[in-house]
Parts: C-alpha cells; structure tokens; sequence
C-alpha cells in the first residue's frame, strides 16, 4: 500500500488531531493539518516538516465560507485529499437541560454536527468524482448513550454518529470508506474546554484511574486507515479498562 497518501485534519493542533498528525508523519503520510491556533499550526509545521510534507490551514470550521475557500485554495501538490479525519469537536459546559447555556450549545451544534459537514461537503466532490477516500468521523461514547447534564453534547455526538451511518451507505456506491472511532474517557485538553478553564475540575475527571491517551486513539486511526480496501473499520467503540459506562469508572481509593 502506497502510504504517500494525503491526510487533512481537523482539530490538528492538540489532543486526538496533535497525536495523529504525528504518527502519521512517521509513516510518510502528506498531511493537512486544520486549527484555529495559528502558533501551534506554524510549530507542528516546523517540527513535522522534517519528515514528511506539511500543509496548515487556519479557519474556524463554524465558518461554511472559510471552510470552502480554504479547501479551494489548496496547491497542486495537496489538491488530491485522499484521507478525511474529521476530529474537531468540542465539549462546553455540563448543566441540567433547564439551566444549560445557549450559546454553549450553539457552540456544541455548530462544531461538532455544522463543522463536521461543512469540511465533508467542500472534500467530498473530488473523492466522489475519483470513485475513491477514506473518511474517519471522530466520534464519542456520548454518541451510544447518554448521561446526566450531558443532553446537548450527547445530542452532537448521536448526530455524528447518524451522519457517519448516513455517509457510509450515500457514498457506498462511489466506492469511499467510511468509519467512526468513538472513544470513552481521553486525557486531553476536553475537559478544560467543557469547564470553561477550571482545571481544578477538569483534572478531577481522570484522576483515580487511567484514561486513554491521545497516541491509543492515533494509533486505532492508523491502523484502520491502512487495511486493504476490502475491510472498512465500519465503527469502533474504545474506552480505558476502568471505564464501563459514561457514568460508571473505576477509581482507586485513598
């Protein structure tokens, strides 16, 4: 299998899309790699153009115009997108539906459901018209259950499962793998998003036990991104050993 395929990445400048990126570098893939934080694109550039090719892209992917200008503004060398990982997505806010923010479910709805369509929509013309592509939807547990104060990201996340079910049987007859990866408890910058910079609560959540980190989950997309064309990892559910349930964790005492 040929690995000097292009990979374009959402949410590329931590957590799940910073790990990914990097291992993927290691095994020669050409990346794109998508964020807000132009500091940390100009840093994975520098230090992941070392050994492989490198394109950043800054934009917000709420942002449908953006979203499509960028695509559209892709040289040559990275024009044919062979690999999509949709993985921007975010938590905000953990609140009883009556008390819940609206603006932090706008948020929630825009990125993880409107964001993830918005970067689909402007690649997939050129996989459908090449009668090939690979999409990984980055999913979530909260997308197979739901828990208390968890409502409207649960929402998000059952949406993108829908729509990574939806892709797959669309686009199946134009031959483009289509999977999700849905993981349980990851220690990465989610927490802090989802309270809003308290990192008082938000270490409070992997503490007493061992979640999954960034690499186990890079390391799943790559496995599944490079299987012979006739298996498709259709949807994948992991979670740490101490995890059961979205509310059951084993924790150590004392």
């Amino acid at each position: 299998m040929n690995e000097k395929r292009t990979v374009f990445i959402t949410g590329a400048t931590s957590g799940i899309g910073k790990a990914t990126a990097e291992l993927l570098a290691k095994y020669g893939f050409n990346l794109i790699l998508c964020g807000r934080r132009d500091n940390r694109l100009v840093v994975l550039k520098e230090q992941l153009g070392k050994t492989t090719k490198v394109r950043t892209l800054s934009f917000d992917v709420r942002d449908k115009e953006a979203v499509q200008k960028a695509v559209e503004g892709l040289p040559v060398d990275f024009s044919q997108i062979d690999i999509l990982i949709n993985n921007a997505g975010n938590a905000h806010g953990l609140d009883f539906i009556d008390q819940g923010s609206m603006d932090d479910w706008d948020a929630m709805l825009d990125i993880n459901v409107k964001g993830l369509l918005y970067v689909s929509k402007a690649i997939l013309p050129q996989m459908v018209e090449r009668k090939a592509g690979h999409i990984i939807n980055i999913g979530s547990t909260a997308g197979k259950e739901v828990y208390p104060k968890g409502n409207v990201y649960c929402a998000s996340k059952h949406a993108v499962d829908a729509i990574n079910q939806g892709m797959r049987i669309d686009l199946n007859e134009h031959g483009i793998k289509v999977g999700a990866i849905n993981p349980g408890l990851v220690e990465t910058e989610f927490s802090d998003v989802r309270f809003k910079g308290d990192s008082n609560i938000a270490e409070k959540v992997y503490q007493g036990y061992q979640p999954l980190r960034p690499e186990d989950i890079a390391e799943i997309i790559h496995f599944a991104i490079t299987r012979p064309y006739h298996v498709n990892i259709a949807d994948l559910v992991v979670m740490p050993t101490a995890q059961a349930s979205s509310t059951i964790v084993k924790r150590d005492r004392g």
